[in-house]
């Protein structure tokens, strides 16, 4: 049996479980269990219902990493995160008590990947292709940013609305990964969540999925994170 933590990977807005195949295959070859399920992206609550999900499926301890809205869920864990033993942001949001993403997305402009959402009749948000391709995934191959333009899940507006309750890493270790060209999530809040938070931080000059365009240093930042609280414990 591995004495490695286990992993789980949860995605944000407009991406999949596939979005971490990078990390995924390299994780896997250097031991660790790793799960990336699905997440509907509908309210913050029926998300974290998935994750507390697969973490019920997990033998022992796990390392829980989110990106951009997926830090939403896992800091929405709380208190009680069960096996959790700590979490990961990878350009995630990093909110703290009674804050909303709508309400930090309001004190400015919106940023390039996020300016033409297109909103459905049952009020989820999808972006379109050009502003995908081109600022979501700005540093991704074209032809593989718009396979992942093709699989977006996209995310219900009211899950902006929603209000952190006390998040999980006010109670858990954390590590957070900065995408210095980040244009869905300011680098400059990146940043600010990762100092809130005490953080171990590290910053990329990647665009925001950094797990697609960058996994050798998501990856290293996992592992950073998997090997600490070993020692740790």
């Amino acid at each position: 049996m591995s004495t490695l933590p286990n992993i789980v990977l949860v995605h944000g807005a407009w991406a999949d479980g596939s979005s971490w195949s990078a990390v995924i295959e390299r994780l896997q070859a250097d031991g660790y269990h790793v799960t990336a399920p699905q997440f509907p992206m509908t309210t913050l609550a029926e998300n974290v219902a998935r994750l507390r999900q697969v973490l019920a499926l997990q033998n022992g301890p796990t390392i829980v990493a989110g990106h951009s809205y997926g830090g939403q869920i896992i800091a929405a864990l709380g208190a009680d995160a069960p096996g959790v033993v700590g979490l990961v942001y990878i350009a995630a949001f990093g909110l703290d008590e009674g804050e909303s993403i709508g309400a930090l997305l309001s004190q400015g402009p919106p940023t390039p990947a996020v300016a033409h959402l297109i909103i459905d009749q049952q009020g989820f948000a999808w972006l379109p292709e050009d502003d995908f391709v081109n600022h979501f995934a700005a540093d991704v191959d074209p032809v593989k940013a718009r396979a992942m333009y093709a699989v977006q899940q996209p995310l219900s507006m009211a899950a902006l609305s929603d209000v952190m309750g006390v998040p999980a890493w006010k109670s858990l270790p954390s590590w957070y990964l900065v995408a210095g060209n980040d244009q869905v999530i300011l680098p400059d809040a990146e940043r600010l969540f990762a100092r809130r938070m005490g953080a171990t931080t590290v910053e990329v000059p990647t665009n925001h999925v950094a797990m697609v365009s960058h996994p050798d240093d998501v990856v290293k930042l996992i592992e950073t994170a998997a090997k600490t609280v070993l020692v740790a414990n």
